[in-house]
């Protein structure tokens, strides 16, 4: 097993207007854009600094005829994309995209959980095992967060796919438990059951932005909607939750000078 087996290590936003998102995360969040033509299309990569975090391409005229609305999706490393998708298979969950290769890049496929929340894996095809950046890199993905039905069922379905261990519980009064989860000991995200009024489960992104006020401000001075906060949470970072003009759920993680 490899040491990147279980880490999410890339991030792709799928969405109706490309342009307008590469407007609207450039200034909330600070990334970079870089275009790759492919044949058919062209895929764009969001950069914190120079680095590549994230893609981004155009929402599938199948999947909007499906109800899909944009949205982020998170891919998680694996060292045999096809194994693991029949083991998902086997687990209760379901194969969205087959395993499928990127030339030159991967191979990659998409699967939902058995309670129908997406997620990617993914096999590079260099041995890149490069270290994780550190907790708070400004542009990166600081947070990991699964909305589910039943969170203790989903922990034993990732646990048994990617290797994921259950670490601290913080009661969270009303809305029950929020279950961290990891890998080696140290925590990757979160998990609980979603409201009931959030009609469908799905995994919620974090990406470190440093002054959280100022960052809400340009959430709002850029067409989108602050959905929570800002809000403190335990170890004392502060969250906000929102809504791209587009439609896609995010949030941001930060600090108050």
């Amino acid at each position: 097993m490899t040491d990147t087996q279980g880490r999410f290590v890339w991030y792709e936003l799928m969405t109706t207007d490309t342009e307008a998102a590469k407007a609207f995360y450039g200034k909330v969040v600070g990334w970079g854009t870089q275009d790759m033509p492919m044949p058919g299309m062209t895929y764009t990569m969001f950069t914190a600094g120079e680095t590549p975090m994230g893609g981004l391409l155009t929402l599938p005229e199948e999947a909007r005829k499906m109800g899909a609305p944009p949205h982020w999706i998170g891919y998680v490393a694996v060292d045999d994309v096809d194994a693991s998708a029949s083991r998902a298979g086997q687990l209760g969950g379901s194969v969205i995209v087959p395993p499928t290769d990127i030339p030159e890049v991967g191979r990659f496929a998409i699967i939902s959980d058995p309670q129908a929340a997406t997620i990617a894996l993914f096999k590079s095809k260099t041995s890149d095992a490069s270290a994780p950046p550190a907790p708070g890199t400004p542009g990166r993905t600081g947070w990991h967060e699964l909305l589910a039905v039943d969170w203790q069922k989903a922990l034993t379905f990732y646990s048994a796919l990617f290797g994921w261990q259950k670490l601290d519980a913080v009661d969270i009064g009303p809305m029950g438990t929020y279950q961290l989860f990891g890998k080696g000991g140290e925590p990757t995200g979160g998990m609980f059951n979603k409201p009931a009024e959030m009609p469908f489960p799905f995994w919620l992104y974090y990406f470190n932005v440093g002054d959280i006020d100022a960052a809400g401000g340009r959430v709002k001075d850029a067409g989108g909607q602050i959905l929570m906060g800002p809000m403190q949470v335990p170890g004392g970072d502060w969250i906000i939750q929102g809504m791209d003009p587009q439609g896609a759920m995010f949030a941001l993680v930060g600090s108050k000078p």
